[in-house]
């Protein structure tokens, strides 16, 4: 089982699959941080300063002498939740584009022909003369 579980473990798939999961989280965190820092401040403010983090809708309100909190669907932050999903769709279509775009341009090189095959054009050629 052990055998088993270390070819499991070592196959490339695996092994890039952890990488994609360790750079997605990371990339996630950036993205949070461009749409929470840059973008919704640049949008509340062509909004007239709404911030759209605190649009929410009040269910039950917090009472604060019996210790409950306030009870609200918060849709701002479904907004925000949104745009990053967003953004996150865009950049990475643009880099399945360019790895796309890349591979066709290796699919349309020509392959070398082979040493004997050059060598049977040449003596053509020349028999040709």
């Amino acid at each position: 089982m052990w055998a088993e579980f270390k070819k499991f473990i070592l196959r490339g798939n695996v092994i890039d699959l952890a990488i994609a999961v360790v750079l997605g989280a990371a990339f996630g965190a950036i993205v949070n941080g461009l749409v929470n820092d840059i973008i919704m401040p640049i949008i509340g403010w062509l909004t007239a300063g709404v911030d759209f983090s605190a649009f929410k809708i009040i269910l039950s309100a917090a009472d604060e002498v019996l210790g409950k909190p306030e009870v609200a669907i918060t849709y701002g932050h479904l907004i925000q939740v949104i745009l990053q999903f967003l953004i996150i769709a865009i950049v990475i279509f643009f880099i399945v584009k360019g790895i796309n775009k890349f591979k066709k341009k290796e699919a349309e090189a020509p392959a070398k022909k082979p040493d004997d095959v050059i060598l049977l054009e040449e003596i053509r050629d020349l028999l040709k003369k």
